[in-house]
């Protein structure tokens, strides 16, 4: 078990460097149990990478479905991140529901549909990346219910817009559009132009709304970072890159398809380090 745990550290270390960096802060104990969530999300997120039509990639959730369930036909064991992830569901007693949510959610990404509603993508984000971060922090709980649905909710959401903003150009030449259909409506962007690569104000316009609206996820949590233990405060950790990619990117909404929202691995680490000391417990008086 000790070698599919390094697997998924690996994984995420090369797949989700913002989420490997921020999991080095959790306590030692807890540490690779987060990698495994990690790992999970990784590996379902890729499902449309690796495929090459929509219905091979229902195939594959489906086998994600059954691992949670324990009803995956034969021996697990072979495939490091299903074997990781089991063992912590079962000694970290995690809710099933959770990760059965996030895969279904996951379903919309195997397809070029449009996202109806900002509504619609506020729930994408809250059941794929705010669940993930609410899992993370029944982790750090050992089980026990920390009380941070509504700060993994607005963390999680602010996270997931984030990095949709920084990644639409990628999405774009794959043929996806995440900004919201009334979005794109209210501010003139047209899918064509998307696809096409073409920048338009009305595209400049509709992103620039999405990184408000993320914005305002970004201070709900803040918000509600008072009322989270230091025990669980590691799983919100990576949300605190936000504000420094979200102010970032006035360059990017201007022209993205040709630009990137980056921050460099020096700059992560500290942001990291900076909220992770501050939500330490304050040494006790003698």
């Amino acid at each position: 078990m000790t070698d599919a745990f390094r697997a998924c550290e690996d994984l995420v270390r090369t797949a989700d460097k913002d989420r490997w960096l921020a999991g080095l802060f959790a306590p030692a104990p807890f540490r690779a149990d987060l990698m495994a969530l990690y790992a999970f999300n990784v590996e379902v997120a890729a499902v449309r990478e690796r495929v090459s039509a929509p219905l091979p990639g229902e195939v594959r959730l489906q086998w994600w479905r059954d691992v949670i369930n324990d009803e995956a036909r034969g021996d697990v064991s072979g495939h490091s991140v299903a074997a990781a992830l089991t063992d912590v569901i079962r000694r970290r007693r995690l809710p099933v529901k959770p990760f059965i949510d996030l895969i279904d959610a996951r379903v919309f990404d195997l397809y070029d549909d449009p996202m109806p509603t900002t509504g619609d993508l506020e729930g994408y984000c809250g059941e794929t990346s705010s669940a993930l971060m609410q899992l993370a922090a029944l982790v750090l709980a050992d089980g026990r219910d920390p009380g941070t649905a509504d700060m993994a909710g607005h963390a999680g959401v602010a996270y997931a817009l984030t990095g949709l903003i920084r990644a639409f150009p990628l999405q774009a030449s794959r043929g996806q559009i995440f900004l919201p259909a009334d979005i794109m409506e209210r501010t003139g962007a047209a899918r064509a132009d998307i696809l096409a690569g073409r920048m338009t104000e009305g595209i400049g316009r509709a992103l620039e709304e999405l990184r408000s609206l993320a914005r305002r996820h970004v201070k709900a949590a803040e918000a509600l970072e008072p009322g989270v233990s230091a025990e669980v405060a590691p799983a919100f950790l990576a949300a605190k890159l936000c504000p420094a990619y979200l102010d970032r990117m006035a360059g990017f909404i201007r022209a993205p398809f040709q630009n990137s929202v980056e921050l460099p691995q020096w700059r992560r680490q500290w942001l990291l380090w900076r909220a992770a000391r501050r939500a330490r417990p304050a040494p006790r008086l003698a």
